[in-house]
């Protein structure tokens, strides 16, 4: 079929369907370099949500007062590094605190609930970092004991020192 301007190429269903395929893989993309690209509004939102302490602020929230308590730390203390990826430094411990509800039934047996333990550090720069452990690593890492600390978020992963390397279990 030729007209005026040249011709005409008919096009075939496989290529019509060829088209809508790219059309909609470049709008796909388009959204999702919209959506999480990286200052975009959806990720702000998003990342409210993601945040460890996100929007805990009121006493009111129904958090527990561990958390809520964070908010009255002076400010030295909220400087501490808050990535999801491990971070290792060179830190001493200086503190070591817990938190354990003990409950004793009528038969006389006691069991642990809620523990919660926690390890201060301070770095060589004069950083406090308060680190949530496990048990086993909150009874084996000794005080005043220098070595090389990786932790994620504020949750250990290992202590190593000189004579043995503590994980969080």
């Amino acid at each position: 079929m030729t007209t005026q301007y040249g011709t005409i190429v008919a096009v075939t269903p496989q290529m019509r369907n060829l088209l809508i395929t790219l059309g909609a893989i470049a709008v796909i993309l388009v959204l999702v370099i919209l959506l999480f690209g990286g200052r975009s509004p959806f990720m702000r939102f998003m990342n409210f949500f993601l945040e460890e302490n996100g929007g805990q602020q009121g006493a009111g929230s129904g958090a527990p007062i561990r958390e809520r308590s964070a908010s009255r730390r002076p400010v030295e203390e909220q400087t501490q590094k808050k990535t999801s990826e491990p971070i290792v430094e060179m830190a001493t411990l200086v503190r070591k605190s817990d938190d354990r509800l003990r409950v004793i039934e009528s038969t006389g047996q006691q069991k642990l609930l809620d523990e919660y333990y926690e390890l201060q550090f301070v770095t060589r720069k004069g950083q406090k970092l308060k680190i949530e452990c496990s048990r086993e690593a909150y009874e084996k890492i000794p005080f005043n004991q220098q070595g090389s600390l990786t932790y994620k978020r504020n949750t250990l992963v290992k202590f190593k020192y000189y004579e043995d390397t503590v994980y969080n279990n």
